[in-house]
Protein backbone atom coordinates (compact mmCIF):
# COMPACT_ATOMS: atom_id res chain seq x y z
CA UNK A 1 0.00 0.00 0.00
CA UNK A 2 2.79 2.42 0.70
CA UNK A 3 4.64 2.05 -2.36
CA UNK A 4 2.86 4.51 -4.10
CA UNK A 5 2.65 6.89 -1.58
CA UNK A 6 4.07 10.61 -2.18
CA UNK A 7 5.56 12.28 1.29
CA UNK A 8 6.14 16.24 1.47
CA UNK A 9 8.76 16.36 4.46
CA UNK A 10 9.64 20.29 5.18
CA UNK A 11 12.11 20.85 7.61
CA UNK A 12 14.82 23.35 8.14
CA UNK A 13 17.49 21.23 9.78
CA UNK A 14 19.00 18.99 7.11
CA UNK A 15 20.30 16.19 9.11
CA UNK A 16 16.78 15.74 10.20
CA UNK A 17 15.75 15.87 6.66
CA UNK A 18 18.03 13.81 5.19
CA UNK A 19 17.70 10.95 8.46
CA UNK A 20 13.93 11.36 7.35
CA UNK A 21 14.18 10.93 4.08
CA UNK A 22 16.60 7.82 4.12
CA UNK A 23 13.98 6.18 6.52
CA UNK A 24 10.84 7.04 5.19
CA UNK A 25 12.27 6.01 1.51
CA UNK A 26 13.50 2.19 2.72
CA UNK A 27 10.23 1.92 4.20
CA UNK A 28 9.10 1.99 0.29
CA UNK A 29 7.59 5.85 0.37
CA UNK A 30 8.68 8.28 -2.54
CA UNK A 31 9.56 11.84 -0.97
CA UNK A 32 10.15 15.09 -1.50
CA UNK A 33 11.47 17.76 0.73
CA UNK A 34 11.68 21.30 1.68
CA UNK A 35 13.50 23.50 4.44
CA UNK A 36 10.79 26.23 4.27
CA UNK A 37 7.29 27.69 3.68
CA UNK A 38 8.24 28.97 -0.08
CA UNK A 39 9.95 25.16 -1.07
CA UNK A 40 6.99 23.34 0.35
CA UNK A 41 4.89 25.31 -1.53
CA UNK A 42 6.50 25.38 -4.55
CA UNK A 43 6.67 21.40 -4.05
CA UNK A 44 2.78 21.48 -3.50
CA UNK A 45 2.15 23.24 -6.70
CA UNK A 46 4.73 21.46 -8.74
CA UNK A 47 2.69 17.81 -7.64
CA UNK A 48 0.65 17.52 -4.66
CA UNK A 49 2.02 14.92 -1.66
CA UNK A 50 -0.54 12.30 -0.73
CA UNK A 51 0.96 12.88 3.43
CA UNK A 52 2.69 16.15 4.22
CA UNK A 53 5.11 15.97 7.71
CA UNK A 54 5.53 19.73 8.41
CA UNK A 55 8.51 20.90 11.06
CA UNK A 56 6.44 24.17 12.74
CA UNK A 57 9.96 25.79 13.81
CA UNK A 58 10.61 26.96 10.19
CA UNK A 59 12.41 30.46 8.99
CA UNK A 60 10.59 33.14 8.36
CA UNK A 61 6.61 31.84 7.98
CA UNK A 62 6.56 29.12 10.78
CA UNK A 63 4.59 25.51 10.50
CA UNK A 64 1.23 26.99 11.75
CA UNK A 65 1.42 29.79 9.52
CA UNK A 66 2.00 27.09 6.43
CA UNK A 67 -0.44 25.07 7.43
CA UNK A 68 -2.70 27.62 7.94
CA UNK A 69 -2.07 28.40 4.30
CA UNK A 70 -2.17 24.64 2.80
CA UNK A 71 -5.73 24.01 4.41
CA UNK A 72 -7.60 27.24 2.11
CA UNK A 73 -6.96 24.50 -0.69
CA UNK A 74 -6.21 20.47 0.18
CA UNK A 75 -7.25 18.35 2.55
CA UNK A 76 -3.48 16.39 2.50
CA UNK A 77 -3.24 14.72 5.71
CA UNK A 78 -0.84 16.93 7.89
CA UNK A 79 1.35 15.69 10.77
CA UNK A 80 3.48 18.35 12.56
CA UNK A 81 6.54 18.37 14.24
CA UNK A 82 7.24 20.20 17.32
CA UNK A 83 9.57 19.97 20.13
CA UNK A 84 6.74 21.53 21.86
CA UNK A 85 5.09 20.29 24.70
CA UNK A 86 3.03 22.73 25.86
CA UNK A 87 -1.00 22.50 25.42
CA UNK A 88 -1.01 25.21 23.93
CA UNK A 89 1.25 24.93 21.08
CA UNK A 90 0.04 21.17 20.53
CA UNK A 91 -3.68 23.04 20.56
CA UNK A 92 -2.83 26.34 18.13
CA UNK A 93 -0.87 23.56 15.64
CA UNK A 94 -4.51 21.48 15.42
CA UNK A 95 -6.36 24.18 15.00
CA UNK A 96 -4.37 25.58 12.33
CA UNK A 97 -5.93 22.60 10.28
CA UNK A 98 -2.88 19.41 11.10
CA UNK A 99 -4.45 16.28 11.57
CA UNK A 100 -1.84 15.07 14.08
CA UNK A 101 1.34 15.93 15.58
CA UNK A 102 4.73 14.40 16.91
CA UNK A 103 6.77 15.76 19.23
CA UNK A 104 10.44 16.15 18.46
CA UNK A 105 12.88 13.79 19.07
CA UNK A 106 10.38 11.41 17.77
CA UNK A 107 11.02 7.62 17.01
CA UNK A 108 10.95 7.01 13.70
CA UNK A 109 7.96 4.10 14.42
CA UNK A 110 5.42 6.12 15.79
CA UNK A 111 6.01 8.66 12.59
CA UNK A 112 5.22 5.56 10.37
CA UNK A 113 2.74 4.38 12.73
CA UNK A 114 0.91 8.03 12.83
CA UNK A 115 1.31 8.08 9.31
CA UNK A 116 0.28 4.32 8.15
CA UNK A 117 -3.01 5.06 10.15
CA UNK A 118 -3.44 8.49 8.04
CA UNK A 119 -3.40 7.10 4.65
CA UNK A 120 -5.69 3.93 5.69
CA UNK A 121 -7.79 6.60 7.00
CA UNK A 122 -7.63 8.08 3.17
CA UNK A 123 -8.12 5.24 1.30
CA UNK A 124 -10.67 3.48 3.71
CA UNK A 125 -14.28 3.34 2.98
CA UNK A 126 -16.12 2.54 6.19
CA UNK A 127 -17.91 -0.78 5.59
CA UNK A 128 -22.18 -0.93 6.46
CA UNK A 129 -22.19 3.38 6.01
CA UNK A 130 -25.70 4.51 4.49
CA UNK A 131 -25.29 5.72 1.30
CA UNK A 132 -26.76 9.61 2.39
CA UNK A 133 -26.99 10.22 6.02
CA UNK A 134 -29.15 13.18 7.48
CA UNK A 135 -28.55 15.30 10.70
CA UNK A 136 -30.49 18.40 10.54
CA UNK A 137 -29.51 20.72 8.12
CA UNK A 138 -26.39 18.44 7.21
CA UNK A 139 -26.39 16.01 4.10
CA UNK A 140 -23.09 13.62 4.31
CA UNK A 141 -22.16 11.03 1.40
CA UNK A 142 -19.76 9.09 2.59
CA UNK A 143 -18.59 7.49 -0.83
CA UNK A 144 -18.86 10.90 -2.38
CA UNK A 145 -16.69 12.18 0.55
CA UNK A 146 -19.14 14.89 0.59
CA UNK A 147 -20.83 16.80 3.39
CA UNK A 148 -23.51 19.76 2.63
CA UNK A 149 -25.08 21.86 5.00
CA UNK A 150 -28.25 23.48 3.29
CA UNK A 151 -27.18 22.52 -0.11
CA UNK A 152 -24.04 23.52 0.10
CA UNK A 153 -21.04 22.17 0.54
CA UNK A 154 -18.64 22.63 3.33
CA UNK A 155 -15.10 22.56 3.19
CA UNK A 156 -13.82 19.80 5.51
CA UNK A 157 -10.85 18.24 5.78
CA UNK A 158 -10.67 14.24 5.42
CA UNK A 159 -10.00 13.85 9.20
CA UNK A 160 -13.17 15.94 9.98
CA UNK A 161 -15.13 14.18 7.44
CA UNK A 162 -14.49 11.24 8.69
CA UNK A 163 -15.20 11.94 12.06
CA UNK A 164 -18.41 13.26 11.21
CA UNK A 165 -19.25 10.22 9.15
CA UNK A 166 -18.20 7.86 12.11
CA UNK A 167 -20.52 9.57 14.49
CA UNK A 168 -23.37 10.06 11.78
CA UNK A 169 -23.52 6.71 11.31
CA UNK A 170 -25.25 6.07 15.12
CA UNK A 171 -26.73 9.12 16.23
CA UNK A 172 -27.51 8.85 19.62
CA UNK A 173 -24.71 6.95 20.42
CA UNK A 174 -22.39 8.23 23.11
CA UNK A 175 -18.62 8.33 22.03
CA UNK A 176 -15.65 8.38 24.12
CA UNK A 177 -12.65 9.64 23.25
CA UNK A 178 -10.54 6.44 23.19
CA UNK A 179 -13.33 5.09 20.69
CA UNK A 180 -12.97 8.27 18.52
CA UNK A 181 -9.10 7.59 18.49
CA UNK A 182 -9.60 3.97 17.78
CA UNK A 183 -12.37 4.37 15.42
CA UNK A 184 -11.36 7.82 13.45
CA UNK A 185 -7.83 8.24 14.04
CA UNK A 186 -6.88 4.22 14.30
CA UNK A 187 -5.19 4.59 17.47
CA UNK A 188 -5.17 2.01 20.30
CA UNK A 189 -2.31 3.03 22.79
CA UNK A 190 -0.85 6.40 22.01
CA UNK A 191 -3.41 8.71 21.16
CA UNK A 192 -4.06 11.73 22.29
CA UNK A 193 -7.61 13.15 24.15
CA UNK A 194 -6.51 16.32 22.39
CA UNK A 195 -6.90 15.79 19.55
CA UNK A 196 -10.59 14.45 19.45
CA UNK A 197 -11.59 18.11 21.55
CA UNK A 198 -9.84 20.33 18.89
CA UNK A 199 -10.84 18.26 15.71
CA UNK A 200 -14.50 18.44 17.75
CA UNK A 201 -14.53 21.91 17.68
CA UNK A 202 -12.90 22.49 14.39
CA UNK A 203 -16.34 20.39 13.26
CA UNK A 204 -18.75 22.14 15.25
CA UNK A 205 -17.53 25.70 13.76
CA UNK A 206 -18.21 24.39 10.54
CA UNK A 207 -21.52 22.80 11.07
CA UNK A 208 -23.24 24.31 13.71
CA UNK A 209 -25.25 27.48 13.72
CA UNK A 210 -24.11 28.45 16.60
CA UNK A 211 -20.71 27.00 17.64
CA UNK A 212 -21.00 28.33 20.88
CA UNK A 213 -23.97 26.49 21.59
CA UNK A 214 -24.09 22.92 19.43
CA UNK A 215 -26.91 21.44 18.55
CA UNK A 216 -25.93 18.36 15.99
CA UNK A 217 -22.65 17.54 18.28
CA UNK A 218 -23.36 17.26 21.40
CA UNK A 219 -21.06 17.16 24.52
CA UNK A 220 -22.22 13.85 26.87
CA UNK A 221 -20.69 15.25 30.46
CA UNK A 222 -18.35 13.11 31.88
CA UNK A 223 -18.52 10.17 28.65
CA UNK A 224 -17.90 11.87 25.82
CA UNK A 225 -19.59 13.59 22.45
CA UNK A 226 -23.01 12.30 20.09
CA UNK A 227 -24.73 13.12 16.97
CA UNK A 228 -28.54 14.69 17.47
CA UNK A 229 -30.95 12.40 15.97
CA UNK A 230 -32.70 13.58 12.84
Amino acid sequence: MNSAARLLVVDDDERILEITRVALEEEGYRVDTAQNAEEAMERIQQRMPDLLVLDVMLPGKDGFELCRDIRRSSDVPIILLTAKTDTIDVVVGLESGADDYVTKPFEMRELLARMRSLLRRVRHRTEGEPKVMRVGSLEIRPEEGVALKQGEPLSLTRTEFRLLCTMAAKPSRVFTREVLLEEVWGYDYFGDARLVDVHIRRLRSKIEDDPARPHLLQTVRGMGYKVAEG
